[in-house]
């Protein structure tokens, strides 16, 4: 299995650290188990899981879990309600790990129940809330920061524990004790470390990986073709690639900078060429993903950017706003060139060759920016600490348009040093009263109504910048087990590098638990 090129692994399985090696792998999502595991292929659809079902009541403010019984931690000790309690208790108490800025009023148990009260209704927030995961109190109640654990022996309620750990790779092997051992027929998962893309598409045409999550150019040609009968692919859309500037940093904090970049791109080029046709332009100024979010889309649809941009156009936006234009052929304010460095992981070769492609239109439009290519770790450290000035990202996926917003926008998710989304420090208190606001809307039409002046807000101050469609990257090579998600058979969306618990994330253990060896 490989779903995210690395250049160095560090044995940290913290469930709450994002940036760490075996998330973007996809490992933590086969120890680690949410409440509840969410169908992002086919939303609303869901699965009941360490819990068993959920309730609303107080208008939004409360939910109600019934805690699943006869489970256990994979060193054999009872999970219980208090282990799910204790859970939210470390989010409420610690912001580190509270990833999706959760605002928790209290916790409590009720016999087999585990209570959450929140100070607003969290109807959209399912998501973020069922889908934590859930950590053993008789482990982390010792731990003095759980946000700096490095977890290197996790024990879970999930299919898998670690097994082998080097530099070059880890294992995972089956939990004895899971509760759904009638269900799990994958005996051992092994996690192999690629430096790049390059490498990781080399092992898997040679037929040496089952199940990838690569952005591959002329998929078709090179992967499928040469052994259709076992090579497959489906890249179902889960959300909205988007170039996010520092609001923090010059020249990216100026607007008029931010439009004549938003006029500038060929999105429609960057989807051809940067993402080699797998992925689709987002057209929609507010970065509403279409067919995901259509059903949201109401009054906003109609809110277009080109999809071809203009440098004349960008250039316009610059003049009107007092820039000049230098010698060089360069814009500049105030004595200050508009120039950007553009940063993201060389060996995320689709987002270096997007990045790349920004760089000659902003040029060409008179906006001295250049690509620099980083290490994994390098980039993950810069875009949370805020060390950066452009950058493409994804987004969130998700059961509704809320998560993706949210992530975008809540001011919660960058309020320390390290950042967990809002990656470009958005600090507007009217945009978090928005975001509160859909998060207690119940019925999909209240939801639009609330969403509405939040997608406005994006298209006319370019937070973050759309750009394409961000596809849930899977390809599997069927050789040795069947039983693959499908665009036929969509029980979830089949990326790999999942983790269960997080929104916008795939889910790896609800696919390993479909699969049958050959």
């Amino acid at each position: 299995m490989e779903s995210s090129p690395e250049s160095t692994i560090t044995q940290s399985f913290n469930p709450f650290v994002p940036t760490g090696a075996p998330w973007g792998m996809g490992a933590t999502g086969l120890i680690y188990e949410p409440l509840i595991q969410f169908n992002l292929a086919a939303p609303p659809k869901y699965y009941p899981w360490l819990a068993t079902s959920y309730a609303w009541s107080n208008g939004g403010k409360t939910i109600t879990f019934p805690i699943r019984q006869g489970v256990k931690w994979n060193d054999g000790q009872a999970f219980t309600p208090a282990d799910v309690a204790f859970t939210f208790n470390m989010m409420k108490t610690t912001a580190a790990v509270n990833l999706n800025g959760i605002k928790i009023s209290s916790v409590s148990t009720s016999g087999n129940n585990v209570v959450l009260n929140f100070p607003t209704p969290q109807f959209t927030n399912l998501q973020s809330i069922a889908g934590t995961a859930i950590v053993p109190k008789h482990i982390w109640s010792s731990v003095s920061n759980p946000a700096t654990f490095a977890d290197p022996n996790p024990v879970g309620t999930g299919p898998f524990k670690l097994g082998s750990f080097t530099p070059q790779g880890f294992t995972l092997v089956k939990n004895p004790g899971y509760w759904q051992a009638d269900k799990l027929k994958v005996p051992k998962v092994f996690f192999p470390v690629y430096t790049s893309n390059t490498g990781a598409l080399s092992a898997l045409f040679a037929g040496q990986i089952d199940w990838t999550g690569n952005f591959i150019p002329g998929l078709q040609k090179s992967f499928v073709k040469p052994n259709p009968a076992d090579h497959h692919y489906w890249e179902a859309p889960g959300g909205t690639n988007s170039l996010v500037p520092n609001l923090n940093k010059w020249p990216t904090n100026q607007l008029p900078v931010r439009q004549a970049i938003s006029a500038a791109i060929n999105r429609q080029l960057l989807a051809s060429e940067g993402e080699a046709g797998l992925e689709n332009p987002v057209l929609n100024a507010t970065g509403l993903t279409s067919p995901l979010f259509d059903a949201w889309g109401g009054p906003v649809a109609s809110m277009t950017n080109s999809a071809t941009g203009s440098a004349a156009a960008a250039q316009q936006i610059l003049q009107k706003a007092g820039y000049t234009k230098g010698s060089d052929g360069f814009f500049a304010k105030g004595g200050k060139e508009v120039t950007i460095t553009i940063t993201n992981p060389s060996a995320y070769t689709d987002y270096a060759q997007v990045d790349a492609l920004v760089a000659q239109e902003l040029k060409a439009a008179g906006i001295n920016a250049t690509f620099q290519g980083q290490s994994v770790d390098a980039w993950n450290s810069d875009v949370a600490s805020g060390n950066f000035q452009l950058t493409s990202h994804w987004s969130n996926g998700g059961i509704t348009p809320y998560n993706m917003y949210d992530g975008w926008l809540d001011s919660a998710l960058s309020s320390g040093s390290t950042a967990t989304g809002n990656y470009e420090r958005l600090k507007d208190p009217n945009v978090d009263s928005m975001l509160a606001k859909l998060a207690g809307a119940e019925s999909t039409a209240d939801q639009t109504a609330a969403l509405e002046p939040i997608a406005k807000y994006v298209a006319a101050n370019l937070p973050i910048i759309p750009t394409t469609t961000s596809s849930q990257w899977f390809e599997f090579n069927s050789q040795n087990y069947t039983g693959w998600p499908t665009q036929d058979n969509p029980y979830e969306t089949g990326q790999p590098s999942g983790t269960n618990n997080g929104p916008g994330s795939g889910t790896d253990e609800v696919v390993i638990l479909h699969l049958i060896p050959r």
